[in-house]
């Protein structure tokens, strides 16, 4: 298969309203990587944020056991989270926040799960970018009942892959170009074009400020691509449910 272009990203499929129990839900694709996204609201608060007026978001993140190409022992019985599965939950959960006015929220909290079915690279991206549509369709069902205040979410948040392959800039990075990439980085961004992190890595190589400089304008060149089919996936009624939307 040839590679694809430097600022080139694997075709980006939604499907919103994916599942019917939780208050939104949608499965993210990016080429081989699927994820499920789901947003869970709760009417209550961690007890320290208790009769404060303010909300609460959060996130959990996890693999299926067959998601790569050998099986994963699920945490449960290992008895312990893995740390790799601990961090990327934590990454989530602070793109999520970071675009959300807790205060408009009321004391309600929304956990998004993401659930990786299929593993290609880019899972902790894509879990970010989806899981911010499955919370847009939390906060729109909130406000559409009169639990919270209007705008809760301020704006949209995504996130991608980027790095230096063989010497070669890189966007979006797969499972067969993350395992020989020399640098590793990955870049959370609002709509409005701010950055909410940054990871990353040299994996035994190191990098100059002006090959950063260059990762960082591949990412933010992608950003109104994926905000617009989010925007799209977001905007999409239930009654429309499991319509797939593409880039």
């Amino acid at each position: 298969m040839p590679r694809r272009t430097a600022d080139q990203l694997r075709p980006i499929r939604l499907t919103p309203h994916t599942i019917i129990h939780p208050e939104g839900s949608v499965l993210i694709e990016f080429g081989d990587t699927h994820v499920l996204c789901t947003a869970s609201v709760e009417e209550r608060v961690p007890k320290r944020l208790s009769g404060k007026g303010s909300g609460w978001g959060t996130s959990e993140y996890d693999m299926l056991p067959r998601a790569t190409g050998s099986r994963r022992d699920r945490d449960s019985r290992k008895g312990r989270i893995n740390g790799r599965t601990q961090e990327i939950s934590r990454l989530i959960g602070r793109a999520l926040r970071a675009v959300v006015d807790l205060n408009k929220l009321g004391e309600n909290s929304i956990t998004v799960d993401c659930d990786v079915i299929q593993a290609d690279g880019g899972t902790r991206t894509a879990a970010s970018t989806g899981g911010c549509i499955a919370l847009a369709h939390a906060i729109r069902l909130l406000e559409s009942q009169g639990r919270c205040k209007s705008g809760a979410l301020r704006e949209l948040v995504a996130a991608i892959s980027v790095g230096i392959v063989e010497d070669q800039l890189q966007l979006d990075l797969d499972y067969r170009m993350d395992s020989n990439a020399q640098v590793d980085m990955n870049v959370v961004m609002t709509a409005s074009g701010e950055l909410v992190e940054v990871q990353g890595t040299g994996e035994g190589h190191t990098f100059k400020r002006d090959q950063l400089n260059s990762m960082l304008d591949l990412a933010f060149g992608c950003l109104p691509t994926i905000t617009d089919v989010q925007q799209r996936a977001i905007d999409t009624p239930l009654s429309e449910s499991k319509v797939t939307l593409t880039t």
